[in-house]
């Protein structure tokens, strides 16, 4: 099906600014400041308790930070940015179970005039795999399935930033590797610009073109990391590269140590 947007996804330009959390006394983010690559997949990984997911919440404008600021496309995040679209990892509270698929998806453009968002829907569904599944409800359908709906939901607002907190989580190993893939198409199809939040080390290597690595609390980046493998990527053929096999090991040698030293691009 035809991208009904009829052109290329606008780059998205995303910019962390010194931002830091608190909770009360619990300084949980100290200071973080990244630039967000356009029309690239970005990652951020770290230990358990860094922060991942409240950093993403700052982003998407779900919560505020205590200092600093984020901009979206040179505008301050107060608030859910139009143009952004955030996939979670539990599908099953994202989905409504009353809804059949082709309703889920619809559910967040439910304002365009009817024809638009049939439009909408369609090229989401099928940009996922999910043709011939729109009148399923989410309980008949497999968790990866599942997900796939809850990413159709976000590719149906057309963003140019796709928000992903521990997205394939909760799925077992196949269809975590399939989920991987069909992320990297999609946004080598449609040119958006892409930020995954993971704990899973090998994930974060084989999803990226940049990691961002997160300290132990209260966070900051330890280091900035350019994965440099070609795309397309393959599970096996990459996962055997020497190159993937060396960018792990640093990234899972900076996590063990848990050090918080000033940032640098590798």
């Amino acid at each position: 099906m035809t991208d009904t947007r009829g052109s290329t996804a606008q780059a998205a330009e995303l910019c962390i600014d010194s931002v830091g959390k608190s909770y009360g006394d619990n300084l949980a983010v100290r200071s973080i400041s990244a630039e967000v690559a356009a029309q690239k997949i970005s990652v951020i990984v770290g230990p358990s308790g860094c922060g991942k997911s409240t950093l993403l919440r700052i982003i998407s404008g779900l919560d505020r930070p205590t200092t600093g600021q984020v901009r979206f496309e040179g505008v301050p995040v107060d608030g859910v940015p139009e143009g952004l679209a955030m996939v979670f990892q539990d599908y099953s509270r994202s989905l409504f179970p009353w809804m059949r698929v082709r309703k889920n998806v619809a559910f967040p453009i439910k304002h365009l005039p009817p024809k638009a968002r049939a439009e909408r829907v369609m090229f989401a569904i099928e940009e996922v795999g999910l043709l011939g599944k729109e009148n399923l409800y989410p309980w008949q359908m497999s968790g990866g399935m599942q997900q796939r709906v809850a990413i159709a939901r976000a590719l149906a607002s057309h963003p140019k930033l796709l928000l992903m907190d521990e997205p394939f989580a909760s799925v077992d190993a196949q269809t975590r590797a399939d989920l991987e893939d069909l992320v990297m198409r999609i946004q080598q199809e449609l040119g958006i610009t892409v930020l995954v939040v993971t704990h899973d080390i090998d994930e974060s290597v084989y999803l990226a073109d940049r990691i961002f690595v997160l300290s132990e609390p209260p966070s900051v980046v330890t280091e900035v990391i350019e994965v440099d493998l070609p795309r397309p990527r393959d599970h096996v053929q990459t996962k055997t590269d020497p190159r993937f096999v060396e960018i792990r090991g640093h990234v899972t040698r900076l996590l063990r140590s848990g050090a918080a030293s000033p940032q640098e691009v590798v």
